[in-house]
């Protein structure tokens, strides 16, 4: 599926019981040839109303964090999450709806084919890597998603909303921020050579 296909598939999706109480489906927002992909969870209440990732407070903060990168919303970086449709309650995802879900955002990262994805909170980290590990654990390192024939390195950091309650954290997640850029540039290198 190109672009206008996916986005129609996903608008029109009734895999699994969110579709009975979506507002609307949220596909992900900004360059579509990005060199940094940005994966949360879900949609909460006012990205299911607008039908745009990470609005709201913690979408600020995002923005924020990614400004400090030097890099803007919808300017070489592309924001999705692993589930398009908001779980009622902004409760956790469930195993079935992840994994069938799952086909849209691997097809969104085989477009973009970015240098780096920074995955945010700990649902969308142990979906995207297929782990159990615990956010502490799958910090501090690169990992590979392997999409395809690429294996497109990933960064684990705190999801904005914690960053809001937890602003201890905020040094770590510029570690990771930090990390992730040294992943970008590095999978950016060969291109130049």
């Amino acid at each position: 599926m190109d672009w206008p296909q996916l986005r129609e598939a996903v608008s029109q999706c009734r895999a699994c019981g969110l579709c009975e109480t979506r507002t609307r489906t949220v596909f992900g927002t900004g360059d579509e040839r990005a060199g940094w992909m940005v994966v949360g969870e879900a949609p909460g209440a006012e990205e299911d109303r607008l039908g745009e990732p990470f609005v709201g407070n913690a979408g600020r903060l995002l923005d924020q964090m990614l400004a400090a990168l030097g890099l803007a919303r919808g300017h070489d970086v592309f924001i999705a999450n692993v589930l398009k449709c908001r779980p009622p309650q902004n409760r956790d995802p469930s195993p079935d709806e992840m994994q069938r879900c799952e086909p849209y955002l691997r097809r969104q990262i085989e477009l973009v084919a970015p240098r780096v994805i920074v995955v945010v909170g700990r649902v969308a980290a142990q979906s995207l890597l297929r782990t159990e590990a615990s956010i502490a654990s799958l910090r501090g390192r690169v990992h590979a998603c392997r999409i395809g024939e690429r294996a497109v390195p990933v960064v684990v950091t705190y999801h904005p909303a914690y960053l809001l309650r937890s602003p201890q954290d905020k040094a770590r997640a510029w570690a990771d921020l930090c990390l992730a850029r040294r992943a970008h540039d590095d999978a950016t290198a060969p291109e130049r050579a």
